[in-house]
């Protein structure tokens, strides 16, 4: 039983510290890579990618079935196992000198996360009295949004020091927050899980995603016709087919098949992987050209980048009650929109010399963009669904969005070739951005599919009742 002095309001900063350590991280090791690289004697971007692919990979496939293990064992139980092995595996990063130690690290940070997230929204229906719900949702969204908000800027001045510093902080806000959640937390179930989840089944997507990134981002060195590259592309494609079936005979797959027979659900999950591509190729893009490119220090780049994520959050919360009142699928679109149009603006302005100036309206399109998109279709893409569908449907959507990422950076690496940006031409880079504008206008046809022209009320209530998370 939980001390009686443990107030919801402390139990919900405690689940705030985690959401916001998780949310920091990715910015954080995006804008640190380049110094990484550097520390470990690794030059190559192919093999560098695999510092965040590795982590998008796991938490793709492990979010689903982490979900199930807090219904089964309790959320207060997942969510401690999933802050220690976050933890640990952060201070395992800041020790290594190589980078393969540091990809497999990042595997298990992910497999952290995975475990942290569901268990920590399961923990605010728990602890959380019913009347506030929905505010703590809430604030638990925008703390996450903050810590992507500030990742670039903390992250730069943390990598000035040291890029293992991006680590070592992750170490004293989870040890405090495991502490405190091991003394403070209810230990209650929020859902009894008689099954056990098909975790096989997550493997087989893990070997399928991962085998597709490595003979993309091999490619370009290896040769496309090689046996290799082949070799990577039938793996896939033999383990894909292998969790198609997993999932649509076990009794609690990774993935409910059944889910895809919802049309909003469906397209919702098609337009979030082709925004999701394209945002990922920006992202690391824009990091890699200012610091590589432009000869940028992180902490120059950790700044310039993170007027973007700042617009996410505004746009996001500013904007909300514009978009509640409009149909889902075109908020959608104008998002997709925004995002491949601000980056052909970046890539028709951008130039060999320094004009940050240049490339800032282009950017902060491109949040505002992420901002309208990204919340909308996690809430319309699950909201036709039965309820108890809806939390494994919602993680379906944010696995779309980790694979997506994982691509996004294979396409830069297809593009730019294994080398840094340094290496390859202005005219090559800027075609990067000109694939997400494409993927970006994809994303804005398949999202007309998510919703009517007239919504149904169900829809309306779900959306104005999802937190903004970007």
């Amino acid at each position: 039983m939980p001390r009686r002095s443990a107030h919801p309001t402390v139990l919900l900063a405690i689940l705030c510290a985690a959401a916001f350590m998780g949310s920091l991280d990715l910015f954080i090791v995006n804008v640190g890579l380049h110094d990484i690289g550097r520390d470990v004697g690794v030059g190559s971007l192919a093999n560098l990618s695999w510092v965040l692919n590795a982590y998008a990979i796991v938490f793709a496939a492990l979010l689903v079935p982490a979900g199930r293990l807090a219904d089964r064992y309790g959320n207060k139980a997942t969510f401690l196992l999933g802050l220690a092995l976050f933890t640990a595996a952060s201070l395992g990063c800041a020790l290594s000198d190589t980078l393969w130690p540091i990809v497999g690290l990042r595997a298990l940070q992910a497999a952290g996360a995975a475990a942290l997230t569901p268990a920590s929204l399961g923990l605010i229906l728990t602890v959380m009295p019913p009347e506030r719900r929905r505010g703590a949702f809430q604030v638990w969204a925008v703390t996450g949004s903050l810590g992507a908000a500030a990742g670039p800027a903390l992250g730069g001045l943390l990598v000035e020091l040291s890029w293992r510093w991006i680590f070592v902080v992750n170490v004293p806000v989870g040890l405090a927050a495991l502490g405190a959640a091991a003394v403070l937390m209810p230990n209650v179930k929020h859902q009894v899980e008689t099954r056990v989840p098909d975790l096989l089944g997550g493997l087989f997507l893990i070997a399928a995603i991962g085998a597709l990134a490595l003979a993309l981002v091999q490619g370009p060195d290896w040769g496309w016709g090689s046996a290799s590259t082949l070799g990577g592309f039938a793996v896939s494609a033999a383990t894909l087919a292998l969790f198609v079936l997993r999932s649509a005979r076990h009794p609690a797959p990774v993935v409910d098949l059944a889910l895809w027979r919802a049309p909003a659900f469906a397209w919702g999950n098609v337009a979030m992987l082709l925004v999701s591509i394209a945002f990922g190729a920006q992202l690391l893009g824009l990091v890699l050209w200012l610091q590589e490119g432009w000869g940028w220090s992180a902490l120059h780049t950790g700044l310039a980048i993170a007027p973007g994520p700042v617009m996410v959050s505004a746009t996001a919360i500013g904007l909300r009650r514009f978009t509640a009142h409009r149909p889902p699928g075109a908020v959608i679109a104008l998002g997709t929109l925004l995002i491949g149009a601000g980056g052909v603006l970046i890539g028709a302005s951008i130039g060999s010399h320094p004009d940050y100036f240049a490339i800032l309206p282009g950017w902060l399109i491109v949040g505002a963009g992420v901002g309208f998109a990204i919340p909308t279709i996690l809430a319309a893409a699950t909201a036709g669904l039965p309820p108890h569908q809806a939390s494994t449907g919602s993680a379906v959507v944010q696995m779309e969005r980790q694979i997506g990422s994982v691509l996004g950076v294979a396409l830069l690496v297809i593009v730019l070739g294994s080398s840094t940006a340094s290496a390859a031409s202005l005219d090559r880079f800027t075609e990067v951005w000109w694939w997400a504008g494409g993927l970006s206008l994809l994303s804005a046809i398949a999202a007309l599919g998510v919703s009517p022209l007239r919504r149904s009320a169900r829809a309306a209530e779900a959306e104005a009742e999802t937190p903004a998370v970007a």
